[in-house]
């Protein structure tokens, strides 16, 4: 999991953008850093990593923003567990077994 670093921002004119855009792109992927592009001074296109565009275009999906809103209604309902409980529990049947049912608390 990347730390919680400041976010480096650039905003730089798309001219300058066309001559050193694998510089930019090598940033943006490796650093994880963001640019801005102008065009007259106006802002007009973003640079990103494409891993973290992906990312973002997925949670504007509906259907994955329903799934996110009932994971955290069950989080807050207490119907949820620590992962080591899970993990044990696995071990503890083997691979092979089938895993019992497991009542959620309502």
């Amino acid at each position: 999991m990347r730390s919680k670093a400041a976010v480096m921002v650039h905003r730089l004119p798309i001219t300058k953008a066309r001559i050193n855009l694998g510089q930019l792109a090598r940033r943006a992927h490796v650093q994880k850093e963001y640019f801005i592009l102008e065009k007259d001074g106006i802002p007009v296109i973003g640079i990103m990593d494409a891993d973290e565009l992906e990312d973002y275009l997925e949670l504007r999906d509906p259907k994955v923003r329903l799934q996110i809103q009932k994971s955290n209604e069950d989080i807050r309902a207490g119907r949820t567990r620590p992962a080591q409980a899970l993990l044990a529990e696995l071990r503890e049947h083997g691979a092979s077994e089938p895993m019992p049912k497991r009542r959620h608390k309502r």
